[in-house]
């Protein structure tokens, strides 16, 4: 069941994409390819394979098997079942796939490390945007990524239902604690002065956003009018009263909850009236689902 439209993977991602498969296959195949399928296995025998799920999640990944299997082997028949973002049962059925037998085993490790992994990350994402429904809080997800995979973990966190923080260092401005610490390292310089002077530096429409631990830092940087304010690691009652600042003093500056943020915490977060709560659990501590593959039909000659 989706409870949204589906993301599609934009370009960008799918190029991410095709440079993961290819790393990936390289090491599992080297020059030398699947010797123990190509031992044991009459090239002629093909099959049938079913991507089912063995735990409740959400299904992320889809749109890579194709590309995984045309590298491969591109006899290979893909059906899928669902979209990205669908919810999964046990048993669930997320797609099909027909061919040789050998190309079936080559591709299954391949498959499963990156569905499973980014099924992972969308099931996680989806249990937190579930705990803040009711509230104007949207869930949105950090820089903490693997290296190489940002683009299809921040991917997987859409199918999820979560949004996107900045990309990397070069789309958006976060004034964080230890640019604030050098910026003012010797008193001259404030935190309003940083906002005002980022503000100058880019385009209208990159954010600017700043970071502040205390409802006083909270104040000077509301007096610049940045777009966003992350109030970082603020117990309950500090969120609470930074609110009710913001909405006294600057209602267009949107609040950004994060530090600590867990699933036992995020929906009184959420009640604390902020408008983003962002986690960096969402792509770093998310576990692998559960999903396999189940053979069909007995092997058969082509």
């Amino acid at each position: 069941m989706l409870h949204f439209s589906p993301p599609a993977p934009t370009d960008e991602e799918l190029a991410s994409a095709s440079r993961l498969i290819d790393l990936a296959l390289t090491e599992d195949l080297a020059e030398a390819g699947d010797i123990t399928s190509d031992t044991l296995l009459p090239a002629e025998a093909v099959g049938t394979v079913r991507l089912v799920s063995r735990k409740p999640g959400v299904i992320a990944g889809l749109p890579l098997i194709a590309p995984i299997f045309a590298r491969i082997d591109p006899a290979i028949e893909i059906e899928l079942c669902l979209q990205d973002g669908a919810a999964l049962e046990p048993g669930s059925v997320a797609a099909m796939m027909r061919g040789r037998v050998r190309s079936l085993l080559t591709g299954e490790r391949t498959v499963l490390n990156f569905l499973t992994h980014l099924s992972g990350i969308a099931s996680l994402t989806r249990q937190f945007v579930d705990r803040v429904a009711g509230t104007k809080a949207v869930v949105l997800d950090t820089r903490k990524t693997l290296p190489g995979y940002r683009r299809l973990q921040k991917y997987a966190v859409r199918c999820g239902g979560g949004r996107n923080h900045r990309m990397g260092l070069y789309d958006a401005i976060l004034i964080k604690d230890n640019h604030l610490a050098a910026w003012t390292a010797d008193g001259s310089q404030t935190i309003d002065a940083a906002i005002r002077r980022c503000r100058a530096a880019v385009a209208e429409h990159v954010t600017v956003e700043v970071e502040v631990d205390t409802l006083a830092q909270l104040r000077v940087a509301l007096s610049a009018n940045p777009d966003i304010v992350l109030l970082d690691n603020m117990s309950l009652p500090q969120l609470r009263n930074a609110v009710a600042i913001r909405n006294e003093t600057a209602p267009a500056v949107r609040l950004e909850a994060s530090g600590g943020v867990t699933l036992d915490s995020v929906a009184e977060i959420a009640r604390a009236g902020v408008d983003r709560i962002s986690s960096g659990a969402l792509t770093h501590s998310a576990g692998s689902l559960d999903l396999g593959f189940d053979w069909g039909e007995n092997a058969s000659a082509l």
